[in-house]
């Protein structure tokens, strides 16, 4: 049986969110394939490693190397190559991250592995995995079995929850002894401690119909409030307003959150194609015939520069009392 190995991604020395649903899906899968898991995680010292055993892993693998705490193509892709041919490892589980989305199609071309990207459910079909993943910009969904003796398949965050099962963990350090240095990362910028829009489990995002840049104040102040991540239409990002690693849609950012607000967001599908897979969507716009209003669960038809400051208002005060 296909043994199976998670990827684990790490940010300043901290596991994300979406490797813990990675590890909680191998640990499934291995229990229904009757096989084994084991983690694999890159860089230096990570303080919540031992969180790992929380998830169902019973095993880390732990490339440790100050030069590996940034990301290094070659290195990462050489290290997780000997390791899957030495623990004949079959089944490779990543996240859908931009990290992946380099790294995944290179593991893919060494391998000579099936690669079924930004999977949205993967399940057992008798020995087989069989995975489903949006097509035709999530217009549609295909479900995929693949065939090869290597299989790699990254899964959209936000959709498979990281289900806890504790289990006493063993963690292996490897000490990589040489690192590529033909590519080196020389400065990293972040945008102050904001929420990863791709991650976060509450998306705010705000299109033109807040008419200019210093509107979305009102988005940034409903975001803070619920405790989500600030989103942005194509529009509002090609006129300068937001940067792009907030840009929700077929060319930014596909989102899979637990609530999704879009106001003034008319719904183009370029847009939906980035959150139509979110759980619960909410759509604030004055035009009621706007295309977002097909997808929404719920709906208000109306100004919403009278409608996001009252609905802060009142969520701040219901938040506040509990």
């Amino acid at each position: 049986m296909k043994r199976i190995v998670a990827f684990v991604e790490q940010r300043d020395g901290v596991i994300k969110g979406s490797s813990f649903e990675v590890i909680s899906l191998a640990n499934r899968l291995a229990n229904q394939l009757n096989s084994e898991f084991v983690a694999v995680v890159f860089g230096d010292q990570i303080q919540n490693i031992e969180n790992a055993g929380n998830y169902g892993a019973e095993r880390i693998v732990h490339f440790k190397s100050p030069e590996a705490v940034n990301y290094s193509p070659k290195t990462y892709r050489d290290a997780l190559l000997e390791l899957i041919k030495k623990e004949e490892i079959g089944i490779i589980l990543m996240s859908s991250t931009a990290l992946v989305k380099d790294l995944a199609p290179r593991l893919a071309v060494h391998l000579d592995a099936a690669l079924v990207s930004d999977c949205t459910d993967i399940n057992v079909s008798g020995e087989e995995l069989e995975a489903t993943r949006p097509i035709f910009a999530g217009k549609a969904f295909e479900v995929v079995k693949a065939k090869t003796p290597y299989q790699i398949y990254t899964i959209r965050p936000n959709i498979f929850p990281a289900e806890k099962e504790s289990k006493q963990i063993k963690i292996e350090e490897i000490p990589l002894a040489t690192v590529d240095q033909s590519i080196v990362v020389q400065e990293v910028k972040k945008s102050s401690g904001k929420l990863d829009v791709a991650e976060a489990s509450i998306v705010v995002s705000g299109g033109r119909g807040l008419k200019e840049a210093s509107n979305f104040k009102l988005i940034e102040e409903l975001a803070e409030v619920l405790g989500g991540a600030v989103g942005a239409s194509r529009a509002v990002v090609d006129a300068g307003w937001r940067p792009h690693s907030e840009q929700v849609g077929q060319t930014g950012k596909t989102v899979s959150p637990n609530i999704y607000i879009a106001c003034g967001i008319s719904g183009a599908i370029q847009h939906l194609a980035g959150m139509s897979s979110s759980k619960t969507i909410i759509a604030i716009n004055k035009d009621k015939d706007a295309p977002i209003f097909n997808v929404a669960d719920y709906g208000i038809a109306g100004d919403l520069f009278e409608i996001l400051p009252e609905l802060t208002l009142q969520l701040r005060k219901g938040l506040s009392s509990e």
